[in-house]
C-alpha cells in the first residue's frame, strides 16, 4: 500500500485533484486521511500539517495503523541553489535535519538527528537515500522531463522547523551541505521511514529562492509549486507499481 503525505492546504488540493481518493477524509488527531487506489494498488493520502512533529506523527500513523509499505512526500520547498529557478522539481536523493544538535557559545552545532548530541560529531553532509530509491527517482526524472516544462533534477534537502527568510543563511546552507532546497518535513519523515524500514520518495517543487523576499514570493507561488509536485506523483506510483507487477518479479 502506498502512503502519500503532504503538509499544506495547497498541496492536499493538488494531490486530491490527481489521485483517485474518497471524497471525505478520516480524522486521526490532527491528521486527515483519504483512502483510495492507484490501479490495483491501495493508497492512503494524508495531510499532516506543517513542521517536523506533524510530519513524523502522520508518517507513523500511516505506517502503523494503515500498514503502508512505502511513503511519498509531495509538496513545496524553499530553494537554496541559485542555479535552480522557482518552479523547478527536486527529487530528494539526500536529506538531513540541520536544526538538531548542541547550542553553546551562541552557536548551534548540528549533529545527526535522533542521537544524543553531546559528544556526537558535527553534521557535515546529507545522508544519501537508499540505492533502490535513488534508482527509481532517476527513472522518474527521465519520465518527467518529457512531460512537464519545469526543470527536474535530483538533489539534496535540509529540514528545519523554521521558514527561511534570510539570504545569508540560504547561502550558508547551500555552501555547507551542497543542498538544493530547505523544507520543514522531509527529514523527519525520512527518520521515521528509516526506523520502520520503509522506502521514502520525496518530491518537492521550489516555491521561492529562500531569502529576504521569501515571505512575498511564497504566497504567490505556493499553489503552482504544489501543482508541479502533484503532477509527478502518479508517474512515481506507476513506476513503483511496475516493480510490484508479477512479470517484474524474478
Amino acid at each position: 500500500m502506498f502512503g502519500i503525505l503532504c503538509a499544506t492546504v495547497e498541496e492536499i488540493a493538488a494531490l486530491r485533484a490527481r489521485l483517485d481518493v474518497d471524497a471525505e477524509p478520516e480524522r486521526h488527531g490532527p491528521t486527515r486521511v483519504w483512502r483510495g487506489r492507484h490501479g490495483a494498488q491501495s493508497l492512503v493520502l494524508a495531510q499532516a500539517g506543517i513542521g517536523k512533529v506533524n510530519a513524523a506523527a502522520a508518517a507513523t500513523l500511516l505506517l502503523s495503523m494503515f500498514g503502508v509499505s512505502r511513503l511519498v512526500f509531495s509538496g513545496v520547498a524553499g530553494g537554496l541553489d541559485p542555479a535552480l529557478p522557482v518552479g523547478a522539481v527536486l527529487l530528494a536523493d539526500a536529506m538531513a535535519i540541520h536544526d538538531f544538535g548542541v547550542m553553546a557559545g551562541g552557536r548551534l552545532t548540528s549533529t545527526a538527528s535522533g542521537l544524543v548530541p553531546l559528544g556526537a560529531p558535527e553534521l557535515e553532509a546529507l545522508t544519501p537515500v537508499p540505492a533502490g530509491v535513488a534508482a527509481t527517482l532517476t527513472r522518474l526524472a527521465e519520465v518527467l522531463r518529457t512531460q512537464i516544462e519545469a526543470p527536474v533534477r535530483l538533489g539534496g534537502i535540509v529540514t528545519a522547523d523554521y521558514f527561511l527568510n534570510c539570504a545569508e543563511t540560504r547561502s550558508h546552507l547551500h555552501d555547507r551541505f551542497g543542498a538544493q532546497a530547505i523544507d520543514m518535513e522531509s527529514g523527519a519523515v525520512n527518520q521515521v521511514a528509516h526506523a520502520w524500514g520503509a522506502p521514502l520518495y520525496v518530491i518537492r517543487t521550489l516555491s521561492d529562492l529562500a531569502g529576504a523576499e521569501s515571505h512575498l514570493t511564497y504566497p504567490q507561488m505556493a499553489e503552482l509549486a504544489a501543482h508541479n509536485s502533484a503532477l509527478c506523483v502518479p508517474d512515481l506510483l506507476a513506476l513503483l507499481s511496475e516493480v510490484d507487477a508479477p512479470e517484474a518479479r524474478p
